[in-house]
């Protein structure tokens, strides 16, 4: 049995905001191996009342576009390391929820939460700290593609849902769009860009000069009033 954890970031002090979500409909949806594993649900029940369902939806087309490359690779995040991969692709966003709005960059944030996650339901340290790593490098290129194979594994996953990777082979752009069918974008580049954007307006900390929040962040300042997605995003 695994069981969701309290807030754990300074902003479990302000009343949090939760989205109203049929968690029951979203795991119908999911592969089956998911839905068999416990850690895994849990986080999904965990995650999807705090996040802006753009968010969720990338975060789970990440775990998706993830787990095909660990099939393809025979990975072991594909089977018995599979709650990991899925706990680090629906987490890593989880920083840029105003329920999770810390003073660190928002992927450190989710990372923190993660971590408490896993260990509260029986993950070990050693893994969940792995967790942690792919959900704090996950925006940092030429890094996370290095440090581990989990790392490598989300920071992939999300380069193509973002339409970065652009040597694809047809049968996964194929794979790609059925995807995308199931999970809606849903404006996923604005609504993620402007929730990073609204945490570094109020703490500039939180988006240092050469960080992926920094330059959403600078983007912003030189145009206060643009309205579309962020021009750096």
């Amino acid at each position: 049995m695994c069981f969701p954890v309290e807030p754990t970031s300074p902003t479990a002090l302000r009343e949090p905001f939760f989205y109203n979500v049929d968690t029951k409909a979203l795991i119908d949806k999911l592969p089956e191996d998911v839905r068999s594993n416990d850690i895994c649900i849990s986080a999904l029940k965990f995650v999807a009342p705090n996040v802006h369902p753009s968010i969720l939806n990338h975060s789970i087309r990440t775990f998706l576009h993830a787990y095909d490359i660990a099939e393809d690779e025979g990975s072991a995040f594909e089977d018995e390391r599979l709650h990991l991969l899925f706990a680090a692709c629906l987490l890593h966003d989880l920083g840029a929820s105003p329920n999770y709005d810390g003073p660190q960059r928002f992927e450190v944030e989710g990372a923190d939460v993660a971590t408490d996650f896993l260990t509260s339901n029986g993950v070990s340290k050693e893994d969940a700290h792995e967790v942690w790593v792919a959900i704090a490098c996950h925006s940092s290129a030429g890094i996370a593609e290095k440090i581990s194979e989990l790392s490598r594994l989300v920071r992939t996953a999300v380069l193509i849902d973002f339409g970065k990777k652009m040597d694809l082979s047809e049968e996964a752009e194929d794979e790609k769009e059925e995807i995308e069918e199931k999970w809606p974008r849903d404006n996923i580049e604005k609504i993620l860009g402007d929730e990073v954007v609204k945490q570094a307006v109020k703490n500039p900390d939180k988006a240092p000069p050469a960080s992926w929040p920094g330059i959403l962040y600078r983007a912003h300042l030189a145009e206060p009033q643009w309205q579309g997605v962020n021009r750096a995003f």
